[in-house]
């Protein structure tokens, strides 16, 4: 039994004429008829009953017709699916995240995805550190990151989403709690909860620098792997965490956000695998290209946020 046959089957069903159900399949009367007698002996019933004047159902013929009905539809959808994940329109995107991205640019993007890209649906993979994230992608764990530069493995493209400035998260009852803004050298004698230093955390290497310029190294009194665990030794009166800004997005009991007058900026990027030629990503970055999600680039910038190409060029077409 083809496939072909069943449509035969369902286009007499639904007209009641073998005439009318030719033309609409576009093709002769007799090799349908033929087709639909040779399915009727394959099955070993009748689906028919056959005068000058008539074709109607017969009783297993209407009960085939149904499950007719269902195969078809599921084949149409199927064709229809496997067009969408072609074209790029449908499918996983699985995505990567520093933590402090979780609170202002995963929201932004979940938004732009499910309005623009409706049948894509999201794997997340959130709290990871810059060289993790590198990893996913090299090895096709993960299809795109938000991740801090510079990058490190070879073959990865990215395009800038925003440059943060490193703010002051520290406990409420705090003695800085109350000042509007603060500066680095304030912090000298704080106690830090910073990410471990093992981790290679971008946001650590510019706290570090942020705090020799202004003459000391920070206190590192505890260590952590996720940005959620920061804030949360900061609301217990542990110390203070100096982080991107994009943490003021999710308000912490407990918790006061400063700016720091003199601390240096931290760049979030999109990054991808550069040979991917998925039609998924190129979609992705259609998208987020059409929405401004890109800062517009001033020239070439360093993958630390100096002077590298910040606007990579689009993945090429297959």
């Amino acid at each position: 039994m083809e496939l072909r046959h069943l449509r035969y089957f369902a286009a007499v069903a639904e007209t009641r004429h073998f005439g009318k159900a030719a033309e609409h399949l576009h093709m002769a009367q007799p090799p349908l008829s033929q087709a639909i007698r040779r399915l009727e002996k394959e099955l070993g019933v009748e689906l028919f009953t056959r005068t000058t004047r008539q074709v109607a159902l017969t009783g297993a013929g209407e009960v085939f017709r149904t499950d007719v009905e269902r195969i078809l539809k599921s084949v149409d959808e199927a064709v229809a699916r496997v067009g969408r994940f072609g074209a790029g329109v449908e499918g996983v995107l699985r995505v990567g995240l520093t933590g402090s991205a979780s609170y202002r640019q995963l929201p932004l993007l979940a938004r732009m995805v499910k309005r623009e890209m409706p049948h894509v649906m999201l794997e997340v993979h959130t709290e990871m550190l810059t060289p993790a994230q590198e990893f996913a992608l090299t090895e096709r764990r993960l299809d795109v990151g938000l991740l801090r530069p510079p990058t490190r493995q070879e073959g990865i493209a990215h395009r800038r989403l925003a440059d943060e400035p490193l703010i002051a998260a520290v406990p409420e009852e705090h003695w800085l709690a109350d000042a509007e803004s603060l500066r680095i050298e304030q912090l000298r004698h704080e106690d830090f909860i910073m990410y471990g230093a093992a981790l290679g955390s971008v946001v650590n290497d510019a706290v570090v620098r942020s705090c020799l310029a202004s003459g000391f190294y920070p206190h590192r009194a505890y260590e952590i792997t996720e940005t959620s665990a920061a804030l949360a030794l900061v609301a217990a009166g542990l110390g203070i965490a100096v982080l991107p800004d994009s943490i003021r997005s999710a308000p912490r009991e407990g918790v006061v956000c400063k700016p720091i007058e003199d601390a240096l900026s931290v760049p979030l990027v999109l990054a991808w695998r550069a040979d991917d030629t998925s039609p998924l990503l190129r979609n992705l970055l259609d998208v987020l290209e059409r929405n401004g999600a890109f800062l517009a680039t001033d020239g070439p910038r360093e993958a630390d946020g100096s002077r590298e190409a910040d606007a990579f060029p689009l993945p090429p077409k297959d």
